[in-house]
């Protein structure tokens, strides 16, 4: 099997690697390399700190206590020694055992006999000084500080004046440890950490490796996806449940694909679709133009109507231009950040009014029932535009009457406005794709402009979370209907 270096699974598996080996090597530096001394720093440390203790508490009555339990706890050699050179108390961990190889008292006539010794004296046998006493006591009498510490190569020394319970003079807090080489710990920790390592790594590898491979699979399925976006072979398999990220990452790059995908639908049926309504009132304003170079310039009443049919073609021309890029930013943009909270009923009535005023003396006639005082939530200029287009479609297909009635209805949530024309009606089977984009049942006739008017109006509803309908007889009209969620 060729394994590819640069993969996402091999670099993984190697990253996972490279870190169990950084924290082997640090384990191995601190356990092995650094352990004397860090053993050495944590002893001085130790030793420093119940030196301290115990010169602070000197003066107290049961010092004698606290240097026995310093000395077994911290396994720690004390000595207080007086400026004669007399040891007045001394301790190890092992003081127990030697008191007993010297002879010392048992336990009843220990107290018998401390009855009898003055305090501070040492109590029950001899004490040699220790070898290193002089020379911390001359460390002491030469230097400015009241205590000195200092090592060597097999010992720390700490030393200190010292006002002790019992004694009228000055002593000396003598206190010191062995620093023990750790070579044999070490010999015996090295093994261990051999072993260790290697079942470690060896985990480790199988493991990484596994991890690796799950985490490589999902993302080699979203690479594959990336490469085809928006293509017809585009994989929709993918195992997910491995990792919310990437699953939210696979959903976001379907949504994508489909985007994609109806954007050059889209595309395809515009230059399709429209393509021949464009050629149209280019051809005639063409045509019409050449006319009025070659035939009618002379001619002012012909020369009128040739111009006449430029300035109507280029006025469609126009609309067509305009509804195809409205109908582009509904479909391919988002429109909810332009919300806001809309008068309905102002709004319906100025789109009646302009139809009004567009058709004041003439035929046309629309009659306006709108209930007042109703809110929504959405963009006016598109809200607008949608009752616009109805209403302008509704005057295309009514009857010889030139009538139109606009309703505008609501109850405590559901706002609906209403168009109704009194023409011929539309047939039940084309009821729902007359709200399909390009559809050539009437505009065909020379009614329509682009056929995109109602896909404009449907897709308006839908972006303000309602929907549209239409309702209509044969030789009665139709009733084009919105219902938008109200509020107050």
């Amino acid at each position: 099997m060729k394994i590819k270096t640069k993969s996402f699974k091999t670099k993984l598996w190697l990253y996972f690697m490279l870190f169990a080996a950084v924290i082997f090597l640090v384990l191995w530096l601190l356990q092995t390399v650094f352990l004397q001394s860090f053993y050495n720093e944590m002893l001085i440390v130790n030793t420093r700190e119940a030196a301290q203790a115990l010169a602070e508490n000197s003066s107290c009555e049961n010092i004698t206590s606290l240097i026995d339990s310093a000395s077994v706890n911290n396994s720690i050699q004390i000595y207080v020694i007086d400026e004669n050179g007399e040891v007045l108390y001394f301790s190890d961990e092992y003081r127990g055992a030697n008191r007993k190889n010297k002879g010392a008292l048992n336990d009843n006539d220990e107290q018998e006999h401390s009855d009898k010794v003055p305090k501070g004296k040492h109590n029950g046998f001899n004490r040699e000084i220790p070898d290193e006493f002089h020379e911390c006591l001359a460390r002491l009498e030469s230097g400015e500080e009241n205590q000195i510490e200092y090592s060597t190569d097999s010992a720390y020394v700490y030393g200190t004046y010292i006002d002790y319970y019992g004694s009228d003079d000055k002593a000396v807090l003598y206190v010191s440890t062995t620093l023990d080489p750790v070579g044999s710990a070490v010999y015996i920790i090295r093994v261990q950490l051999v072993w260790v390592t290697i079942l470690s790594l060896a985990v480790g590898f199988v493991f990484s490796w596994f991890l690796a491979k799950n985490f490589g699979k999902p993302v080699a399925q979203l690479s594959e996806k990336a490469n085809k976006l928006g293509q017809s072979d585009y994989p929709t398999e993918f195992s997910d449940g491995f990792c919310k990220e990437l699953d939210e990452l696979s959903k976001n790059l379907d949504k994508t694909s489909d985007k994609l995908i109806e954007a050059q639908t889209f595309q395809t049926e515009l230059l399709a679709n429209v393509s021949h309504d464009l050629r149209t009132p280019l051809t005639m304003i063409k045509g019409y133009s050449e006319m009025i170079a070659d035939t009618s310039w002379d001619n002012e009443e012909q020369c009128r109507e040739d111009i006449s049919v430029i300035v109507r073609e280029t006025d469609r021309l126009t609309s067509l231009v305009n509804e195809i890029l409205e109908y582009s930013e509904l479909k391919m943009g988002d429109i909810t950040d332009k919300f806001t909270k809309t008068d309905l009923s102002t709004l319906v009535k100025r789109v009646c009014q302009r139809f009004e005023d567009l058709y004041k003396g003439k035929d046309e006639t629309i009659e306006m029932q709108i209930q007042e005082g109703i809110f929504v939530n959405g963009s006016p200029g598109h809200l607008d535009r949608a009752v616009y287009n109805l209403i302008d479609n509704a005057f295309r297909y009514t009857d010889n009457s030139r009538k139109v009635t606009v309703r505008l209805l609501a109850n405590e949530s559901i706002a609906v406005i209403e168009v109704i024309d009194y023409g011929s009606g539309i047939p039940q089977s084309e009821w729902e794709h007359i709200w399909d984009r390009y559809y050539t049942f009437r505009q065909r006739k020379g009614k329509g402009v682009s056929g995109l008017g109602l896909s404009i109006v449907k897709q308006t509803a839908e972006l303000h979370g309602g929907r549209c309908y239409v309702e209509s007889s044969q030789g009665v009209g139709s009733r084009f209907c919105i219902e938008l969620n109200r509020i107050n």
